[in-house]
C-alpha cells in the first residue's frame, strides 16, 4: 500500500533515508558525504520546505519512500529511498509510477551523476538525462544546493 506519511513516520523515513543512503558512501565525492546522510533537522527542513513524503508499506512495515515537492511549473521527485534489505523488489518502481502518473507538471530528478545505479533506474522508467548545460540552469532555478552539489549532479525528466 503507498500512503502520504504521517507525523508518526517522521522516524522511520529518517531511518530509512539513512540506511538506503550508505549505497552513496564511497561512489559520490567524499566532500559530499556525512554521516548520518540526512540529519533529522534537514528532514524537517525539507518537509517544512514543502517536500511530501510517500511510503510503500507492507506488512505493516514502511519499505521505501519517496517525495515530491511542486516548485514553480515542475514537479521535483526529491529523496528516493528503499530499505538495502528490500532493495530489487519493485518498491522505488511502484513509488515512482504512483508519484509521476498522471501529472500535468513536468518532472524532475536530481542525483548523484555517480549514482549510476540511480541514474539507470530512472532511465529505466521513461526519464532521460538532460545536457550538462541543461542540468546546470534546472539545478539552480528548482533547487536550493551549494555549487559543489551542482557540478557532480545530473537532471533526469519525463519531458520528452
Amino acid at each position: 500500500m503507498i500512503r502520504k506519511y504521517t507525523d508518526s513516520d517522521i522516524e522511520t523515513i529518517y531511518e530509512i533515508v539513512n540506511d538506503a543512503s550508505i549505497a552513496y558512501k564511497g561512489h559520490i565525492p567524499a566532500d559530499r558525504w556525512k554521516e548520518p546522510y540526512m540529519p533529522m533537522d534537514e528532514l524537517k527542513h525539507e518537509i517544512g520546505e514543502g517536500v511530501v513524503f510517500y511510503c510503500l508499506e507492507e506488512d505493516g512495515e514502511i519499505c521505501g519512500v519517496m517525495g515530491v515537492q511542486d516548485v514553480q511549473d515542475v514537479k521535483l521527485i526529491r529523496h528516493a529511498y528503499v530499505r538495502t534489505n528490500r532493495r530489487k523488489g519493485g518498491i522505488g518502481t511502484q513509488l515512482l509510477h504512483y508519484l509521476t502518473n498522471d501529472s500535468e507538471k513536468t518532472i524532475l530528478i536530481g542525483t548523484w551523476k555517480d549514482a549510476t545505479w540511480a541514474i539507470d533506474f530512472y532511465l529505466k522508467n521513461g526519464f532521460r538525462q538532460v545536457s550538462e548545460e541543461e542540468k546546470n540552469v534546472l539545478l539552480k532555478k528548482y533547487w536550493n544546493i551549494p555549487d559543489r552539489q551542482v557540478e557532480t549532479s545530473v537532471v533526469l525528466t519525463n519531458d520528452k
